[in-house]
């Protein structure tokens, strides 16, 4: 059997657990990218949208496009920021905390479902190597900037 490169078995798994979780929320017409924002916003005090996409990892224009069709669905809501008068808090609804408990609901189900399938020993492991690897990326240990 030929032997499968990090990379590969990061971006499969990484892939199979995002069709999982969009089917999942498909049927309630929403998606894992709508779940995940939910998720990162503070549910009492909201979240400056400055900072909601680097807490993501995502780019400006994707967050912008999904907080848009949050908006329309009527999960979220855009005030202005107290601190900062060109800034926007994004605050949830009403129903956009009911879409968030069950986000929330979902995610840890599959965590309890990881949890019960390996040992503590397999999981501890597994959130060492991806330390590792977030510190290599993150440091640009890998590729430098001035290769390019």
């Amino acid at each position: 059997m030929k032997e499968k490169t990090i990379d590969y078995v990061l971006r499969t798994t990484w892939l199979t657990v995002q069709k999982m979780y969009n089917e999942e929320a498909s049927k309630f017409g929403s998606t894992m990218a709508t779940g995940f924002t939910l998720l990162s916003i503070d549910p009492e005090k909201g979240t400056p949208s400055t900072s909601l996409g680097p807490k993501m990892g995502i780019e400006a224009t994707s967050l912008s496009r999904i907080l848009k069709t949050m908006e329309k669905k009527g999960l979220i809501t855009r005030k202005p920021n107290p601190s900062d008068g060109r800034g926007v808090i994004i605050g949830l609804t009403d129903f956009g905390i009911e879409k968030r408990d069950y986000s929330r609901e979902k995610v840890l189900l599959f965590n309890e479902a990881i949890k019960n399938n390996v040992s503590e020993e397999q999981l501890l492991n597994f959130y060492e190597v991806a330390e590792v690897i977030n510190d290599i990326v993150c440091n640009k240990k890998i590729f430098n900037q001035s290769d390019s």
